[in-house]
Formats: structure tokens, C-alpha cells, sequence
């Protein structure tokens, strides 16, 4: 058994069963012009032999691993300056092969196969040892990707994706992030498990309703239904649709139903490595199908981003720093904020990162905002008046991001901090009706109602917005404490408070202001207590307590909560 040591180069054409079903001929004949004008005369200017052809993908080994770089990066530049119907993923690979006849196989072929699938669109992607090989010699720039898992290696493979190679030159709308950073997802039309074909249209309908709401979420790329249906009916493998549709995620599910009872599963699935992310099974009494159809929709829609960002900033976390995008910096930043002082500085520093790379970047600066503004109840607040930096951040995301529904619910935020409930109420409807399924619009609008003197409807609202996620964070439920406690609710806010794992220490505030109005003063005093040691030393209360007041509009609202801090003993 002879072996060699020789870099290998896999290709594959973007789309292909889609552009065959499209037009064969023109196809057929798009694919030949190519091979024989420009990846062919590549090939061999670079010292490369064509090992096989198999349909839209080729396979070519080099006996040098700068040319087989150099090869791919020509091609695909251009293929992008004549803005070709035919669009390339490649993968280069450095490594042992087995050499039988005129082919080659063994670890080091295949490896270089599982990074064409790891590309982007028009992109490179190289294994570590590639990297180490020509980093030094090229003048590209080279993005880690940190370790993936790949399917028959064992041991996860640190990665890298040659990143001033345009993967589509589109360009992003102000104040977005770019659609190669954008997270692209593929909703497949749900399986109709039931049997019966005349419950078909119900789960047709079901994947119709995610493909359109999610395309409410700006942050992600979603793929036309036209695409997404075509794979319907057929046992296709989620590789290979994500690399015919160029989706980094793919979500499937299925409709069963059974008597008066209708089971809906929905998965979540990494498209490259075929990894579930997130999974959820949905069982409900068939009564009004198309009410039906709305509320697993919005479930659905409601919690299947907040999954994906969690799946986005777990694999932003495996990179280093310096190759982050803005968009990853902005991702690591959310993950950070936890509202409270401890991780604000580090969370801006990100958000300042972000938007030095990407000026236009209407998210970051929405955050930002955010993060200056709820430090008045950090009891660290960051400068005299953190209001002031808010409203400047919170200005220059809405004039880049006016159709963004986060933006506004970032800003729906900020002026009711400022005291502004009526410009916050604006800008509540205005994220809601740009996007009625985004779990942070709707607890904002909660917030709203609790501090614009409707409590009542406040709690509602909230126990209806929070039933969609039952994985919710504690931090989400502060809103519905607060609701419960302005109604004198004072015993059913105890309880909601004490089932945070780990508070933010002015939480203890509010704690002591129920034990206190429930007469309950050995408790109050503990909870006071708790709050004094974990305060920061030279924090003032005062200044926290009348931020706190001034997010109620109604005066005797702002008196209720003062009234709960005196009788703690926290305020004179």
C-alpha cells in the first residue's frame, strides 16, 4: 500500500440539485464553460492534477500546500468578479493519502471534504496544519473558527476560513449586521405524520407561519419558502440541504394527529454537522384548528432565536478575540450582561469592539444604551448621570436602525429609565409591530404597563409571555415581581423573587420592601441585610430609590415603592 503526503483541494457547487431542477441543460453547460475556462487552467498553473470528478464536486491533490491555497483563493475571486452562475464551496486539506491507480483516499481526502462543507459560500476553509503551513506566506487573512466536531474524526479539528474572500458581495442594510454573519436558516416543510392528506395543508401551514415570522428577526438570514419546500417529500440528509441552500441551520419537525389530540415536534439542527441544538415536542386538544396553528407558531418563533443565540455564542466563544466579527462581539455581549455591575464594563467593551468594526451597527448601539441606562439600578452607575449616554446611544441606533423591532424595544426601555413613559410607549408598539414575537419587546411592553399604572394587565400579559418559554432565565421574571408588588400582591412577589439561583444584590431591596408591607419584619431585616453586604460600598441608595420612582408614571405608583423602602429601614 502505497502513501504520500499531498494537499488536497475539494470543491463543490453551491445549489447544484436546485439549478438542475431549474434549467438541466444550462446547468450542464454553465458547469462544463467553467471547469474548461477557469478552474481546469487553475489547476494546472498552480501544479495541481484533477483527480476525479463526482457530479458538481471535484476532488485535486498538490504537491505543494501554498499553490493548492493559492489555487482555491483565484477561483473563487473569480468566480465573484464575473459574478458567475456557478458558485463554489472549497476545502484545502494538508495529510497522509493513500494512493491506489490514478485516486487517492484514506483521513487526509476526507478531512478536506468535510472542510468544503464548512465553507461559506464562495469561500476557503483550511485545517489547522494548512494554517500553520501558509499563513506566513500568504497575504490573506485567515478567521479562526476555533475546534469543530466533524463526523468520523474523533477529536474535534481546529479550523480557519480565509475571510477577505467575499462569500456573496451583497451589501447589508444600514445598521446590520453583514449576511455573512447573519445566521442563515432553512424551515423544511413539516412532516404530516397523521396519515390522512387532508392534514397536510395544517402542517404546510405551520412551516409557512415560521418561515414568515422568523423573517421578522433582522438578525437572521431566513431562506425563501420556494427553496426550503422543494426538499419536501423527499429523504434528503440535512448536509447536504444546507449546502444546496447555503443555510448554517436547518429546522424540521413533524404533525401527528390522533383523535382530537395533535402532537407537533420541531427540532433545531447545526446543517454542517447534522448536531441538534435544540428539540421540543408540542401536545394540544384539537379544537380551533387555525387558533391552533397561530399559538404553536408563536411559541415556536418565540423561543427557537433565543436557541440559536445560544448555539451562535457558544461557537463564538471558541474564537479567539482578535478574529471576532462585530456581529460575534455584539453576540458575546449579550451573553455577558447579566444586569447587574459586575459584567456591564466588560459587556461595553464588546459592544465598543462592535461598533468600531461595523459604524452602522444599529444593535450594538441600541445595547449599549440599554446597559448605560439600567445601571441606575446596578447601584453602580456608570458616570453622574447614566441617562445622558443612554439617550446619545439610543439616538444614533434609532437613526440606523428606525425598521429594527430590538432597537426600539431597547429604546422603549431607555425613556421610560428617563421618565418619558409616553415616548417609550411609542417605541413599544413600534417593536411589537415590526416583530410580535420577540421575547424582549414583550416583556417590555409588560414593563411599560406595570409602570404606566396597569398592573392588573401587566401581570396578564407577562404570565401569557413568559408560557412561551419555560426555560426562561430568572432575570425575565423581575418584571412580573415587580407587577405582583404594585398590586400588593406582596406574598405572590416574595415568591417569585426567592426563585432566582443567584440575584443581583438590589433585588434584596425589593425583597425587604414586601416582607416590610406584609408586616413581616424579621424577614425584611434579613433580606435588608443581605442587601447591605452585597452592595458595593460606596453605592447610594438614595439615587437608586428615586430612579426606581421615577419609572412610575402615576405618583402614588413612585409613593408605594419609597413607602416599601422606608418601612425596610433602606431610606428615611
Amino acid at each position: 500500500m502505497e502513501r504520500k503526503l499531498a494537499a488536497i483541494l475539494a470543491a463543490d457547487v453551491v445549489g447544484y440539485s436546485k439549478l438542475m431542477a431549474a434549467d438541466e441543460a444550462g446547468t450542464l453547460a454553465a458547469l462544463k464553460a467553467h471547469r474548461k475556462d477557469l478552474f481546469n487552467p487553475e489547476t494546472e498553473r498552480h501544479g495541481g492534477r484533477i483527480v476525479k470528478l463526482m457530479g458538481d464536486g471535484v476532488l485535486v491533490e498538490f504537491p505543494s500546500v501554498v499553490d493548492a491555497v493559492e489555487c482555491a483563493i483565484a477561483i473563487q475571486q473569480a468566480l465573484i468578479r464575473d459574478d458567475s452562475q456557478i458558485k463554489l464551496r472549497i476545502g484545502v486539506n494538508l495529510g497522509d493519502v493513500i494512493i491506489e491507480g490514478d485516486d487517492i483516499y484514506g483521513d487526509g481526502v476526507n478531512l478536506a471534504a468535510r472542510l468544503e462543507a464548512l465553507a461559506n459560500v464562495g469561500g476557503v476553509c483550511i485545517s489547522d496544519i494548512v494554517y500553520q503551513s501558509v499563513h506566513s506566506k500568504l497575504s490573506a487573512r485567515f478567521e479562526d473558527m476555533g475546534k469543530q466536531e466533524l463526523k468520523n474524526f474523533p477529536e474535534p479539528i481546529r479550523t480557519y476560513r480565509i475571510s477577505d474572500i467575499a462569500a456573496e458581495p451583497l451589501v447589508p442594510a444600514a445598521g446590520q449586521p453583514s449576511s455573512q454573519d447573519k445566521p442563515s436558516i432553512a424551515v423544511l416543510a413539516f412532516n404530516n405524520m397523521s396519515g390522512d392528506p387532508e392534514q397536510e395543508y395544517f402542517s404546510d401551514g405551520i412551516s409557512e407561519d415560521i418561515i414568515t415570522e422568523l423573517s421578522r428577526f433582522q438578525e437572521l438570514f431566513v431562506i425563501a419558502r420556494n427553496s426550503s419546500f422543494s426538499y419536501k417529500g423527499k429523504s434528503t440528509k440535512v448536509q447536504e440541504i444546507g449546502k444546496d441552500l447555503g443555510a448554517t441551520y436547518i429546522v424540521e419537525g413533524s404533525v401527528r394527529k390522533s383523535g382530537k389530540r395533535l402532537r407537533i415536534s420541531v427540532q433545531l439542527i447545526e446543517a454542517a454537522t447534522g448536531n441538534h441544538i435544540w428539540a421540543e415536542r408540542y401536545d394540544r386538544e384539537l379544537e380551533d384548528m387555525f387558533e391552533l396553528q397561530d399559538e404553536i407558531t408563536q411559541t415556536i418563533v418565540t423561543v427557537l432565536p433565543l436557541r440559536l443565540q445560544g448555539a451562535l455564542v457558544a461557537y463564538s466563544r471558541k474564537k479567539p478575540s482578535e478574529s471576532l466579527s462585530a456581529y460575534e462581539c455584539f453576540l458575546r455581549a449579550q451573553q455577558l450582561y447579566d444586569h447587574t455591575s459586575s459584567n456591564a464594563r466588560e459587556a461595553l467593551e464588546q459592544l465598543a469592539t462592535a461598533t468600531r468594526i461595523d459604524p452602522n451597527f444599529a444593535q450594538a448601539f441600541a445595547l449599549t444604551a440599554y446597559v448605560h441606562a439600567y445601571s441606575v439600578f446596578t447601584l453602580s452607575p456608570i458616570g453622574n448621570d447614566p441617562t445622558i449616554a443612554a439617550r446619545k446611544y439610543i439616538q444614533r441606533a434609532l437613526t440606523l436602525g428606525e425598521g429594527d423591532h430590538y432597537v426600539h424595544a431597547m429604546a422603549c426601555e431607555v425613556f421610560m429609565v428617563c421618565g418619558e413613559h409616553d415616548l417609550a410607549q411609542i417605541h413599544s408598539d413600534k417593536a411589537l409591530a415590526l416583530n410580535p414575537n420577540e421575547i424582549f419587546a414583550l416583556l417590555e411592553k409588560g414593563v411599560l404597563l406595570n409602570y404606566s399604572g396597569k398592573s392588573k394587565e401587566a401581570v396578564e400579559h407577562l404570565i401569557k409571555a413568559l408560557a412561551h418559554d419555560p426555560l426562561a432565565p430568572d432575570y425575565q421574571f423581575e418584571a412580573l415581581a415587580e407587577a405582583n408588588y404594585m398590586l400588593g400582591n406582596y406574598e405572590e412577589a416574595i415568591r417569585i423573587y426567592k426563585r432566582w439561583r443567584d440575584p443581583p444584590v438590589h433585588m434584596y431591596s425589593h425583597l425587604a420592601a414586601c416582607y416590610a408591607q406584609l408586616g413581616q419584619m424579621k424577614e425584611s431585616r434579613q433580606a435588608a441585610a443581605l442587601f447591605e453586604d452585597g452592595r458595593p460600598k460606596d453605592s447610594d441608595f438614595t439615587f437608586y430609590a428615586k430612579a426606581h420612582a421615577r419609572l412610575c408614571k402615576r405618583p402614588e405608583d413612585a409613593e408605594h415603592w419609597l413607602e416599601g423602602y422606608r418601612k425596610a429601614g433602606l431610606i428615611g
